[in-house]
């Protein structure tokens, strides 16, 4: 079992720190709005995540894959979802400096956190590979013999806690920036390009379904 979690541990990693789209909305959020509006939708990605999970723990998730239907349906929602959050970066609506003043209840560049928060649940929700992450690779590294859901739930925990701390590290790297990343310039090219990257994945993603 340990050497199971340990190796499940290594592969995780790897898989978490790739570039994709929750890592790309959560430094788009702090271009926007700052670190709390990043760790917002850290947050809502780590729910998404655990949901996904449970769901697997269930067996929803394995419904989901073997449904081609219901495979395409999220696959196109979740690529039109993030093409959707590209064209607003590209375009720039909401951006903000990220050092300006925090509002109450909100993060420091105006943007509501609830509404980071609901980002990362969305995007991550809508991600059908997700589930059939926690279906076709979690089980893999399950053990012969070993009680198979205790066990799933084990390594799903563990890849909720890696992302975790994976997402909370890239919000503090880019929060902290060097000064010419706080420029306002410097900030919406990099907003473009995120922008640009989202809709590319978000094509990408509604182009699988089929």
């Amino acid at each position: 079992m340990t050497t199971a979690v340990l190796t499940f541990v290594v592969a995780a990693t790897l898989l978490i720190v790739a570039p994709g789209p929750d890592s790309l909305l959560v430094t788009r959020n702090v271009f926007r709005g700052g670190r709390r509006a990043g760790m917002g939708t850290a947050a809502g990605t780590l729910t998404g995540l655990t949901a996904w999970s449970v769901a697997a723990a269930f067996g929803l998730s394995a419904l989901l894959a073997a449904s081609r239907a219901g495979y395409d349906v999220v696959h196109v929602a979740g690529g039109l979802y993030l093409v959707w959050l590209g064209v607003q970066s590209v375009r720039g609506h909401g951006a903000r400096p990220l050092d300006s003043g925090t509002v109450a209840g909100r993060d420091p560049g105006g943007v509501a956190l609830g509404r980071a928060y609901l980002t990362g649940v969305v995007s991550n929700l809508l991600n059908p590979k997700i589930g059939v992450f926690f279906v076709a690779f979690l089980p893999g590294f399950i053990p012969t013999g070993a009680p198979v859901a205790p066990t799933a739930g084990l390594l799903g925990a563990l890849f909720v806690a890696e992302t975790g701390l994976w997402l909370a590290v890239l919000v503090w790297l880019v929060g902290r920036g060097a000064g010419w990343l706080r420029r306002r310039g410097v900030q919406r090219w990099l907003e473009r390009i995120t922008g640009a990257v989202l809709i590319g994945f978000g094509v990408r993603l509604a182009a699988e379904a089929r």
